[in-house]
């Protein structure tokens, strides 16, 4: 049966049976897992990094962006996971689907060492950034 809908659960380790409807975020490993939302029981395991998905917490919910493309998966289900919601996605060609893989290599960064440690570096933030970030007490 279709997800329509997503809970969440901070881990340090992923469960050896994952729930239906969870979406499961360990930060020890920098990624998520949750089960196909087409129904199909497959896991499916999201790296979390700048190169790969992101995720939101707004202290309700959970977001996982970019979509999720399950192109290796018998089911070729395509959704996004947004404030815990399911949200469809056309099924894409498998011309659609090779290029999009293409795409996505090519933008990811796969130098190594020292080269991608300087590359990936964060930068100070701008002066009085942190005045401003700062929660204001009454």
């Amino acid at each position: 049966m279709k997800n329509h809908s997503f809970d969440f659960e901070f881990v340090d380790e992923f469960p050896a049976v994952a729930a239906q409807g969870t979406v499961y975020v360990s930060t020890p490993y920098a990624s998520a897992l949750h089960l196909c939302a087409c129904g199909c029981a497959m896991k499916v395991v999201t790296p979390l990094s700048p190169d790969d998905w992101s995720i939101i917490f707004n202290g309700v919910s959970v977001s996982l962006t970019p979509s999720i493309g399950n192109w290796s998966f018998p089911c070729r289900s395509h959704y996004w996971i947004r404030h815990g919601e399911v949200i469809w996605s056309d099924r894409w060609s498998n011309q659609k689907i090779e290029a999009n893989r293409k795409a996505d290599h090519a933008r990811k960064d796969y130098r190594s060492g020292p080269e991608r440690e300087s590359a990936t570096k964060i930068s100070s933030p701008p002066m009085g950034f942190a005045r401003w970030f700062r929660k204001r007490r009454p």
